[in-house]
């Protein structure tokens, strides 16, 4: 079949499994151009297939020469669906890094459960060599069943003190409309928590910890956001702000923890905006990222998600230049989130209108940069051509 895309509002609905492995190679053939860096050498990453999560891995063992473990919830081919863009990305991301005589082992199921915990924790012991060093928890789930409680809780961008209207952009439509973010719940607000603070990263690292893989010196690192005053009331101030306040709070119960007895080390690491899967669907954020990107690019310091994580790792992480702000988290935002930039989107916030948001803002950039997310808009892929899916159904992570 030929496989065009598809969009519902800001959703993907299709992905092209030849454009995976374009997306894929582009990461790949930007660590390889960069200096080698001295890293971690047993990774596991929770969340592995996509975004912040597939570009550490991408630079882990490219970068570093790591050795993976990847944790994901993807699908593959299932009669004419063609598979989630996750899916690919790990099938390309296993025959590059096999090529190189890496191990990369993937696990396709539920990061939340117990049985998946000690699925992982079994390979370690018996064919990982043990231990690991690093753990990434980079995982977006809507959903979460806890597994000590049997319940499970779905996760609610709203605001928890009034109703926020603003503006954002409807990538299938390719206009700016107004959005309207209501208020949560008690209920709603404990359920976001559940789902995207800190619970699931620390019964991770208890688990590891208790079978004994944990390595001396071992690092731990979740991913997060805050950005700027225009996205507070969704960051900061939502429910998806709690959810973050949990998780920096993890962060220092694992760091008091794992310095003690491991002599490691636990961050948050608040990321640059970056149009992902789920950020493209947050009220305001689409817009405000098409305004930075064009500040950014115009100053020569724009980042895509390779740039930023490979930066963070190789950096601030194992390079000796940490960025860490009075909150103990970790800043590869800095360059977002400097004065003069900010200042700029601001002015153009101002001015932006859905008459003309398409000129004033690196538009075009931001929806290459979530079309290809998907396997698409890449410039040496032939789109016209008939893709075999019975014979792509043979492929497994």
């Amino acid at each position: 079949m030929v496989i065009k895309p598809k969009l519902k509002g800001s959703l993907a609905l299709v992905n092209h499994p030849i454009g995976a492995y374009e997306f894929v190679k582009r990461q790949i053939d930007y660590v390889k151009s960069q200096d080698k860096y001295t890293g971690p050498k047993k990774v596991l990453i929770i969340g592995s297939s996509s975004g912040y999560g597939l570009a550490s891995r991408i630079s882990l063992a490219f970068g570093a020469g790591a050795d993976t473990i990847g944790v994901a919830y993807e699908k593959g081919i299932e009669g004419k669906r063609t598979g989630s863009a996750g899916w690919w990305n790990t099938i390309a991301f296993n025959e590059a890094a096999r090529k190189e005589g890496l191990i990369s082992k993937n696990f396709m199921g539920d990061a939340f459960s117990d049985e998946m915990k000690q699925e992982v924790i079994k390979y370690i012991k018996e064919e990982f060599g043990g231990k690991v060093d690093l753990l990434i928890y980079s995982l977006a789930s809507a959903l979460r069943t806890d597994p000590k409680d049997g319940i499970t809780y779905r996760s609610t961008l709203k605001s928890t003190e009034k109703e926020i209207t603003g503006p954002s952009i409807n990538l299938e439509k390719e206009e700016m409309e107004e959005t309207v973010m209501g208020i949560a719940t008690p209920e709603e607000i404990h359920s976001t928590v559940k789902v995207m603070g800190g619970e699931d990263w620390k019964l991770w690292v208890d688990a590891l910890d208790e079978a004994g893989v944990l390595e001396n010196g071992f690092k731990t690192i979740a991913y997060s956001y805050l950005g700027p005053k225009v996205t507070y009331g969704i960051y900061k101030d939502g429910t998806i702000g709690a959810a973050k306040r949990d998780l920096e709070h993890t962060s220092d119960v694992l760091n008091d923890f794992l310095k003690d007895k491991y002599k490691g080390e636990a961050y948050v690491s608040l990321s640059k905006a970056l149009m992902t899967r789920a950020s493209a669907v947050i009220p305001i954020f689409p817009l405000y990222a098409a305004l930075l990107y064009k500040v950014m690019k115009e100053k020569g310091i724009h980042e895509g998600t390779i740039e930023q994580k490979h930066r963070l790792l190789k950096d601030m992480v194992y390079g000796g230049k940490p960025e860490i702000d009075s909150e103990r988290r970790l800043r590869p935002d800095n360059w977002e989130m400097r004065e003069d930039v900010q200042a700029e989107v601001e002015t153009l916030w101002k001015k932006v209108t859905p008459e003309n948001f398409k000129e004033i803002s690196d538009y075009a950039g931001a929806r290459e940069e979530f079309m290809q997310l998907s396997g698409f808009d890449f410039d040496n892929v032939d789109y016209d051509a008939d893709i075999n899916l019975e014979k792509l159904a043979e492929l497994r992570p």
